[in-house]
């Protein structure tokens, strides 16, 4: 039996058009080599919703009564996870972990999930089987132990791992500039048995803490390539000569220009680099190198910057080098002021010492010297001060003159670089040193943004370069998610080129209109970048089990909303069901 739908229409005189919608049950019936269709009833008066569920019926499916015969016995947090994982698949990342193996599944785990939900080890093992990562990866069961094992599994892999890396982005066909970046930064331990732990420089501001250091290798554009694990009290330039000694022996790479800042590569550092002879260099000159090619008749002088806020000249200290000095009004202006509050603030912690002297509270040159000593260059400014002092007496003026020829170097920095005129100009050095703000943004990222390295937990050195590699390799995503979901967050997608490249950058419109706007050209709404993965985050993957005389069950998504469905579309992937 079946039901069979007619319809018919007719025009009156009038000029009315008017429809008319039959539906009868019907069976077939065969009468020798002909087949006749008998009429059983007329369905027509019906309510369409009843004709439409005997024609169901009829086809052999299951009818249920609305909000019965389905069962949802769990709603798994999905879209985060799938958008993370349809990158990281973009970018071959479970290959470049190595062959498979579950300490390869873990570690991928790992990964995604430091991108997703960056936490401890042991939570992170908790989380991930509230969502479908667990599942789909088929890590359900794995406990601290076999994480742990699946980090002495990759650190072991870092060195194959980096360079699949530096080869995809450093090499000249990616990397037409030459140019590779390095900077180093700190994040604190917690605990006290750490075996890379030790007090030095902290960039984090914890004071009195122990910590590691880590240094980021980069391309051009800010993508992670490698990155090395120091111990706490390694100087700038000791983790220099690391990451050359990697490029040139570990990745095979020469011809390259290591950009790095004046703590960086340091005047000893490029003296070995001379002896290398196949790396180049562009740094930034230090304060007292800056004030000799100013001093008497020296190349640097003001009536340079009369016409352009950059000049380029040499000279015989820096053979076979450009020199390139720009003069930046604005900063110059922030270190007049920033040195006028640094110098009151010296002159206002002292009067209370040379108040207790002149009222003979404080005598002896030793004790006045001795209590002096702890105010006057808390904040660097003791070179701009005269100190007098005997038994009874103490005396502090300032050195107008050492401050003026200081001031008369505000906001001039003199960069260092081998880069031939051939293959950048002088505007092109300025904004290839610039570039070092990519690794500044990805150390934001990886420490406060979206990976959260720090705190270190773990004590083993093993264990503490893992976790460093897995937050690089967390960062190396991120990079790439962010690229591609630029159109919906607040991210400028097309940055103004500089006419003068010593000038700050400036957002182009269409980043202060979506700043101002919350919504992108297109009028969609657009969030911070951990906001939109929050968002993914409610797009559920649902098991539903059938209750009508059955136990099947089946995995359906959710709805996505609008925004969800962008994101994957920015992606070039519908929404998948299940994690690659």
């Amino acid at each position: 039996m079946h039901v069979a739908t007619t319809r018919r229409h007719y025009v009156g005189k009038d000029g009315t058009e008017r429809h008319y919608e039959t539906h009868l049950l019907r069976r077939s019936l065969r009468d020798g080599t002909k087949v006749r269709n008998e009429t059983l009833a007329n369905l027509s008066h019906l309510p369409e919703e009843i004709i439409d569920a005997i024609r169901a019926g009829l086809a052999g499916k299951t009818l249920v009564v609305a909000g019965e015969g389905f069962e949802l016995t769990r709603a798994l947090p999905h879209g985060h996870v799938a958008a993370v994982a349809t990158m990281a698949k973009t970018l071959g990342l479970r290959d470049l972990l190595g062959p498979a193996c579950k300490e390869r599944d873990i570690a991928y785990a790992l990964v995604l999930a430091r991108v997703v939900h960056p936490r401890p080890k042991l939570a992170t093992t908790k989380w991930w089987g509230d969502t479908t990562l667990a599942s789909d990866l088929g890590i359900e069961d794995v406990g601290t132990d076999e994480v742990y094992a699946a980090m002495d599994w990759l650190v072991e892999r870092q060195g194959a791992i980096e360079t699949v890396l530096a080869r995809r982005h450093l090499e000249k066909a990616a990397n037409p500039s030459a140019l590779a970046y390095f900077d180093l930064s700190s994040s604190w331990v917690e605990g006290t048995h750490n075996e890379l732990a030790a007090r030095g420089y902290s960039r984090d501001k914890k004071r009195g803490l122990a910590q590691i250091e880590y240094g980021l290798l980069t391309d051009k554009d800010g993508r992670p390539v490698a990155v090395e694990v120091f111990p706490g009290n390694t100087a700038d330039p000791s983790a220099f000569i690391s990451i050359v000694d990697t490029i040139r022996t570990r990745f095979h790479l020469d011809r390259l220009v290591m950009v790095g800042d004046r703590g960086m590569i340091t005047s000893a550092r490029i003296t070995a680099l001379r002896e290398v002879g196949d790396l180049g260099w562009l740094t930034c000159l230090r304060a007292p190198q800056i004030a000799a090619l100013a001093r008497g008749d020296g190349p640097l002088q003001l009536s340079l910057f009369d016409e352009a806020d950059l000049a380029e000249f040499t000279h015989p200290d820096y053979p076979g080098e450009r020199l390139v000095a720009c003069r930046n009004p604005l900063l110059a202006e922030e270190r007049r002021r920033k040195r006028a509050e640094l110098l009151a603030a010296t002159e206002e912690a002292l009067l209370p010492i040379i108040t207790a002297v002149e009222q003979g509270r404080l005598v002896g040159a030793e004790k006045i010297g001795l209590r002096l000593g702890k105010v006057i260059n808390k904040r660097k400014m003791a070179k701009h001060f005269e100190v007098s002092i005997t038994d009874t007496t103490l005396a502090v003026t300032r050195k107008q003159a050492s401050i003026d020829r200081e001031a008369a170097l505000d906001g001039i920095y003199v960069l260092r670089t081998t880069i031939g005129n051939a293959q950048l100009d002088a505007p092109g050095v300025v904004s290839a040193y610039k570039d070092l703000s990519h690794v500044e943004r990805d150390f934001r990222h990886i420490k406060v943004d979206d990976i959260d390295l720090r705190p270190i937990h773990h004590r083993l050195e093993a264990r503490v370069r893992a976790h460093v590699l897995i937050c690089m390799l967390a960062a190396y995503v991120v990079w790439h998610l962010r690229e591609a979901l630029a159109p919906l967050t607040f991210a400028d997608e097309a940055p103004p080129a500089r006419n003068n490249p010593v000038a700050p950058a400036v957002a182009s419109l269409g980043a202060r209109a979506k700043a101002a706007t919350k919504r992108n050209a297109a009028g969609d709404d657009v969030r911070g970048f951990r906001e939109l993965l929050d968002h993914l985050g409610t797009l559920t993957r649902n098991t539903m089990k059938v209750t009508t005389g059955t136990t099947s069950e089946f995995q359906m998504l959710a709805t996505p909303t609008p925004i969800q469905r962008q994101v994957f579309e920015l992606l070039g992937t519908p929404v998948p069901l299940r994690l690659s």
